[in-house]
């Protein structure tokens, strides 16, 4: 196989500095471009470091690694020909932004925040039908986060939001943790017994202040998530002192308990109320004036020097584009561990932050940047510099949606596809193959850290029957189909080799393909499956690369 699947554990290393931010004051201009900035500031760290970046990666593999990550999937067949004829020096920054203004960009950012935020319930229609339509309306990501912590009782695709908290309502240290975790970058569940035994940022106080936050939270009879007007978190500190927690933030800050007094037949008539609320269908729950919620996604969107909220999603895009974060690992995010490159973290924090939370705006520069376009394969003799360098691109395990997606784009005939120019075309076409995807996609493991790849994974491609009757299904609407009208065998080969895998065989592959074609004795057609099986289940298409 010609490109070279690896992976390579590595233990993070401070490159730069101590300290976790960066003042702004020292920050490139702010109105330097997305991707220049990134190439600043890693190049910086590559120079001061005697380091070599790998040169680009090929165009097949540019255009493949790219349309995975905006689009959700491999290219298709009159994709890669409309690449091929763009001017090599605007062919990238057009890809990026036809890829962008395509449905395929919000299908695949819904799946992408889906995973992210609802790993607990991955199939979850309410929520990936908000998921969609705001992607689809390119709702910003703070306006985003406010409908997933309000959590109004709206009509549409915006009750979907409330899913990320009623999936976790039960149990407030679940709210308190995965918000924290999830919105800002910040573990703190170690600082819930005692303080945090080694990270100094986290005290007792930070655990229970964020759940102070989120303890008045209940759901109702009609599944409508909603707050009580009075509760307060008691906890026991390490010296058995009894503590009443404040509306504290992981910054420190606090928010004024603005809850009213209320007389003892006031509360008693609320409780009432609220008990009615939880117990039956015909019963509304009264809403209080003092919302802690609302409170901390104030104080979280406020947040303006440590900037947890817009640091952690920076963060998280570019570990998904770039396979290692800017602070590793993502949900470690204090002064002990520091970013690899604080200035770059706190400069696209802060454009993020200046251009209304546009996530695709992130995304295309990233997209456009210098080490994303690298090769992943390191050549030299000497060992490849780590991770954090960003030197090297890594290589990355498709997603259970991503791999679902690429598995029905590469098994269609490469005819069937609508010409790239041909938009209203293409948006029915994504519809369908999103909704014949999703079917597939509950058969592949969601990676994790240190991806491999799961026994019942492998298993599935040798053992289930819909991989025969489906993907590699002989029928004028499939690739089997569509080669086995070939009769030159190269020509066959290198048509499969670009339908799977995005690329003309080397010559190695071609005689080898051709030689297994040519082998007497055995139907046509079945030896086209073996071959085409082959890459299918091979590591070449199951890793973006």
């Amino acid at each position: 196989m010609t490109r070279r699947i690896c992976a390579v554990l590595t233990s993070f290393v401070v490159l730069f500095h101590s300290a976790g931010f960066a003042s702004e004051n020292k920050l490139l201009p702010a109105d330097t471009l997305i991707q220049d900035a990134i190439d600043h500031y890693l190049q910086m760290g590559i120079a001061k470091n005697g380091i070599s970046a790998v040169t680009h990666a090929s165009d097949e593999t540019i255009l493949r690694r790219t349309t995975l990550d905006l689009a959700g999937r491999i290219p298709t067949r009159p994709e890669q020909e409309w690449y091929k004829q763009r001017l090599p020096d605007e062919r990238r920054e057009q890809l990026v932004d036809r890829l962008l203004s395509l449905p395929d960009a919000a299908y695949h950012q819904a799946n992408e925040i889906d995973s992210h935020l609802l790993s607990n319930s991955p199939y979850n229609g309410e929520f990936r039908e908000y998921l969609l339509w705001a992607t689809k309306e390119k709702r910003s990501w703070d306006q985003m986060f406010r409908d997933m912590l309000l959590a109004k009782p709206e009509e549409g695709p915006l009750q979907g939001a409330t899913q990320f908290l009623r999936t976790r309502i039960r149990e407030v240290d679940d709210l308190t943790n995965d918000t924290a975790i999830l919105f800002l970058g910040i573990n703190v569940s170690c600082a819930k017994c005692h303080d945090h035994p080694l990270v100094d940022d986290w005290k007792q106080d930070h655990f229970y202040g964020m759940q102070a936050f989120f303890s008045r939270t209940y759901q109702t009879k009609k599944n409508v998530v909603a707050e009580k007007f009075f509760d307060e978190v008691k906890f026991k500190t390490t010296e058995g002192e009894d503590k009443l927690a404040s509306f504290m933030f992981l910054t420190g800050d606090v928010v004024p308990d603005a809850t009213p007094e209320f007389s003892d037949e006031a509360r008693k008539e609320l409780e009432e109320k609220i008990r009615k609320a939880e117990r039956e269908d015909d019963s509304e729950a009264p809403v209080p004036d003092f919302s802690p919620r609302m409170q901390l996604v104030d104080i979280a969107l406020r947040d303006d020097h440590n900037a947890f909220f817009a640091k952690n999603i920076v963060n998280r895009v570019w570990a998904r584009m770039l396979g290692t974060g800017l602070v590793t690992p993502l949900d470690q995010m204090h002064s002990g561990n520091p970013p690899s490159h604080p200035e770059l973290l706190a400069w696209l924090a802060r454009d993020l932050k200046q251009n209304g939370y546009d996530l695709n705006r992130l995304i295309r520069g990233v997209a456009l940047c210098e080490a994303y376009a690298g090769d992943s394969e390191w050549t030299s003799a000497a060992e490849p510099p780590q991770d954090q360098y960003f030197a090297v691109a890594r290589t990355r395990p498709l997603t259970h949606r991503q791999l679902a997606l690429s598995l029905q784009v590469a098994s269609t005939s490469p005819v069937n596809w609508p010409a790239a120019e041909a938009s209203d075309e293409w948006t029915q076409k994504r519809e369908s193959l999103e909704n014949r995807a999703n079917g597939w996609a509950r058969d592949f493991e969601q990676p994790k850290e240190d991806f491999q790849i799961a026994v019942d994974e492998a298993l599935f491609f040798s053992n289930n029957a819909r991989v025969y009757d489906d993907v590699l299904r002989d029928s004028g609407d499939r690739l089997i189909g569509h080669l086995k009208a070939f009769e030159d065998d190269a020509q066959l080969v290198a048509a499969l080799w670009e339908a799977v895998l995005s690329r003309i065989p080397d010559e190695e592959e071609r005689n080898a393909a051709v030689a297994w074609l040519q082998r007497e004795n055995e139907d046509r057609v079945e030896k086209i499956r073996q071959l085409s099986w082959t890459l299918l289940a091979g590591p070449e298409f199951r890793f973006n690369h």
